[in-house]
């Protein structure tokens, strides 16, 4: 489980932020907590807020791109830039990343300082009785090379050397076998976010999320009974491998889906790139994350509530709370525009993101504003900007 991640100088974020998802054991434990296998208690959703333009998506993309640069920097050329975009106030200096996190039963930290050129700074952690490093791994511009120190992680030390300065030690480490390395490697984020942002719906999403669901059963018919189950219409939902070409490229086999309707005692099928865009947007959204429940894994989702109606919040929310829809305590960090969620959640759950004059994007937890109370009507008061991170006119 993901308990906490920090960043500084990072898109609009010039500051040191952190997103922190563990709860004060003074708090009352509900089913949208976790006791983590650490011993600590971990909050399985956390739900950023603000207002347009204020970087909330900023705030979501470094849980993605560590999770990338971890798992898989090892494929870019060695020339290529780190994907990283600074704020521009502070272009010329280090961007720097870091997450606490449980894996293997053990709690971790990991540690990243970079530019787009390379990374000048990266480490890992373990936690025994106090956190000791795994590996440092440090830039010598007077040498332009790096100098590595490892305690029990298993790179043979001439790799070590020769680990690229686009690449993530851990990501170079796993495509030398190294156990734990590959171990961590093969943890991904599971999102709708990439460089460029929220990836827009289109055909080519519905195709993708097809292909996933013929190739989960499991998960496959428990989509089907939650949109059946979840008054849109549909009575079950059909996947079909069909042909397609265009001029420009020769026929290949994709995967549609297709509604199944009931009309006067007859069944019909209609494409989904004519059901409702609120039925795309589920079923798109239910490919994440019912992936993530059957892993226990992290679902990062950008615009969780795009085109589906408030009242459908809580019942997919409920997913991740309710212990026999997720077993393997998996968890969910997303934006979100429908302040509704605001009566569903606590108030250590929820992120508040706003930009200033300067374009300096700043993030704070709810619980963290002066004189919050837990029977405060948390949607009324931000709707009447109690809170902040709200539209300005």
């Amino acid at each position: 489980m993901l308990h906490s991640y920090a960043f500084s100088n990072f898109q609009s974020f010039l500051e040191r932020v952190e997103v922190d998802l563990a709860i004060n054991r003074k708090t009352a434990l509900t089913d949208w907590m976790s006791e983590a296998p650490t011993g600590e208690r971990v909050s399985k959703l956390m739900a950023v807020i603000g207002p347009n333009g204020s970087g909330k998506t900023a705030l979501l993309r470094p849980a993605v791109f560590m999770s990338w640069f971890v798992g898989q920097s090892f494929q870019l050329s060695p020339d290529a830039d780190i994907p990283i975009n600074p704020h521009f106030a502070a272009a010329d200096e280090p961007t720097e990343f870091e997450a606490v996190f449980d894996f293997d039963g053990k709690l971790w930290r990991y540690v990243l300082r970079c530019t787009p050129e390379r990374v000048l700074h990266e480490a890992l952690y373990l936690k025994r009785e106090r956190f000791g490093y795994v590996f440092v791994r440090d830039w010598d511009a007077e040498s332009k090379s790096y100098a590595v120190k490892q305690q029990d992680f298993g790179l043979p030390a001439q790799e070590a050397r020769r680990v690229r300065p686009n690449v993530s030690l851990i990501s170079w480490a796993a495509q030398f076998g190294v156990p734990l390395a590959t171990r961590m490697a093969a943890v991904h984020v599971i999102t709708n976010v990439n460089l460029f942002g929220r990836v827009p719906m289109g055909e080519h999403v519905l195709q993708r999320a097809a292909r996933h669901f013929s190739n989960h059963d499991e998960q496959r018919g428990r989509m089907s009974r939650l949109l059946s189950g979840w008054d849109l219409g549909l009575s079950g939902v059909a996947l079909q491998e069909i042909s397609v070409s265009t001029p420009q490229e020769a026929e290949q086999k994709v995967w549609m889906p297709f509604g199944k309707h009931q009309s006067r005692g007859k069944e019909f099928l209609l494409p989904f790139y004519m059901e409702s865009s609120g039925t795309q947007g589920a079923f798109v959204l239910l490919s994440l994350l019912l992936e993530a429940l059957e892993t226990g894994g992290l679902a990062v989702i950008d615009e969780f509530e795009n085109d589906l109606h408030p009242h459908m919040l809580e019942p997919i929310l409920d997913l991740f709370a309710n212990p026999s829809t997720n077993p393997h305590q998996a968890q969910l960090l997303f934006t979100c525009h429908a302040m509704e969620v605001l009566n569903l959640i606590h108030k250590s759950q929820v992120m508040l993101v706003q930009k200033d004059a300067d374009c300096e994007s700043t993030a704070s937890r709810l619980d963290a504003v002066e004189g919050i109370r837990n029977d405060d009507n948390f949607y009324a008061k931000y709707m009447a900007g109690a809170y902040g991170a709200v539209p300005v006119f």
